[in-house]
């Protein structure tokens, strides 16, 4: 059913990494699986770049650079969370292009990490992104597949009202 005439309730978001988008039951972390974090998808990647999947603003970068809360103008704020655990690692392996409160354009590279170092310290690499606002989504929509940084409109974000 198609509602003319009204506003989007939903944000078209771009793959943030390279890799196979799967379900979050595929992430071997219960609090993600079980979708405790938040709705969301999970990315196994296979580069070490995560870019700005929307223009936005960075609302948070967590101190060891494995993890950020992006904001889109809608409101929705998703979090990407390189690996499992990786906080462990203190930012070895990672580094930040942003800091919070910078703004960002789709496309622009907001982290690196050396996914190498990572899975030699024992960490898996899959990285959820989920939707950090409480309440933020009705459900989150994707094809499971393999797709490149950048492809446009991978993930679709249905927004509660």
């Amino acid at each position: 059913m198609k509602w003319f005439g009204k506003k989007s309730n939903s944000v078209n978001v771009a793959a943030p990494l390279s890799g196979k988008l799967v379900p979050l039951s595929e992430v071997p972390d219960e609090a993600f699986a079980q979708g405790l974090m938040g709705e969301g998808v999970a990315i196994e990647p296979t580069e070490g770049r995560v870019i700005a999947p929307f223009d936005g603003v960075v609302s948070h970068l967590i101190d060891t650079h494995h993890a950020l809360i992006i904001e889109h103008s809608s409101g929705l704020q998703l979090l990407i969370h390189v690996g499992i655990n990786t906080v462990a690692l203190n930012g070895d392996g990672f580094k930040a292009l942003v800091k919070t409160g910078d703004s960002f354009k789709a496309g622009q590279t907001l982290l690196e990490c050396d996914l190498d170092k990572i899975r030699d310290a024992g960490y898996p690499v899959i990285t959820p992104i989920i939707v950090a606002n409480e309440d933020g989504a009705e459900k989150v929509e994707c094809t499971f597949k393999t797709v490149n940084a950048g492809d446009p409109d991978t993930i679709k974000v249905v927004l509660k009202t």
